[in-house]
């Protein structure tokens, strides 16, 4: 074992930069656009670390301006890349996203051939997701290629052997799987998962003879799964939990923003879950941080503190002084 500093929750994949734009509208007329960083991961560890906890991302950026921007972005909220690798050869990925009309908002990836797509086992270095309390994952590594898929095994197996929790989160993105099943990769994968979450279209691609978000989760639950969790956007989420089934519903809000709406949910499970909540209390802090996701801009940026978490609440003043 090296001496690799322990971290509350260790996750690997792509962070990208991203370009937001500002106006409403086709993406041609845009004429401002805002800088920032995105990724899955990223925006989970970054809304764990708003909650108190200590977080390490591992990934691949290019040796390049907006692989630069990645970086201290990241560092700025607090999460440790001290691991990422800085690829020479290959390019940081980029994301696009604007709102092409109110509350539809589109999101385009140039990500092909990034230095994301490059990562391999040999970036893992020992010791890191032993050392961890959580290892989160999610579907979209895997979908990069065959070396980031033999990554995410490589850390799940290590993760494991350790006794560390491993957190799945499908996050299926057809793109980029560019025809190929993908039920090869995420069926056994989910199976060796204590958390596996996503909505019911995600998990019915681990079960395609169901299509009902609960009996999704019970299955997913049945599986092996500690926690099989549907999300349900605007209708809060069901899950199981060692076969006890629970539903938690959202609160109504002004929607802002959808993107990264799912990756604040994992980033409440997974808090909520350290940090001992029962189980229904868990779900409903998941679908809470996600909700609060929703009211302001950005993939994380706008994530609360744990205290902040309870302005949420519809009976309490709107304005705090």
């Amino acid at each position: 074992m090296s001496s690799v500093r322990p971290f509350d929750v260790v996750a690997i994949g792509e962070t990208l930069a991203s370009l937001t734009g500002a106006r409403v509208g086709r993406l041609e007329t845009g004429d401002a656009w805002r800088m920032g960083v995105g990724g899955a991961e990223s925006n989970v560890l970054a809304g764990l670390q708003r909650l108190g906890l200590s977080t390490c991302w591992l990934g691949r950026v290019g040796d390049d301006e907006l692989g630069e921007l990645v970086l201290a972005r990241l560092r700025s909220e607090g999460i440790d890349v001290n691991h990422a690798v800085v690829d020479p050869t290959a390019p940081t990925g980029l994301m696009l996203k604007w709102r092409r009309a109110a509350g539809h908002t589109r999101v385009a990836y140039r990500r092909a051939g990034s230095a994301a797509t490059k990562l391999s086992p040999s970036d893992l270095p020992a010791g890191l997701v032993e050392s961890a309390k959580v290892l989160h994952v999610t579907g979209i590594t895997v979908a990069l290629g065959d070396g980031p898929a033999a990554l995410i095994d490589l850390a799940v197996d290590r993760a494991l052997a350790a006794g560390t929790l491993v957190s799945l989160d499908i996050n299926h993105r057809g793109a980029l799987w560019r025809g190929r099943d993908p039920r090869p990769l995420l069926v056994p994968l989910a199976r060796r998962a204590h958390v596996v979450m996503g909505s019911p279209a995600e998990l019915a691609i681990l079960h395609p003879d169901l299509q009902e978000a609960a009996s999704l989760a019970e299955r997913v639950g049945g599986s092996g799964a500690v926690w099989a969790v549907a999300k349900l956007g605007a209708e809060g989420a069901v899950a199981y939990h060692r076969g006890v089934r629970l539903r938690a519903t959202a609160r109504s809000v002004a929607v802002v923003d959808l993107v990264g709406a799912g990756d604040a949910f994992a980033a409440g499970l997974l808090w909520a879950l350290l940090d001992g909540q029962a189980p229904a209390d868990c779900l409903a802090t998941a679908v809470a941080l996600g909700t609060f996701a929703c009211t302001v801009e950005g993939d994380f940026e706008g994530l609360p503190s744990a205290a902040e978490l309870a302005e949420l609440d519809p009976e309490a003043d709107p304005v705090i002084r």
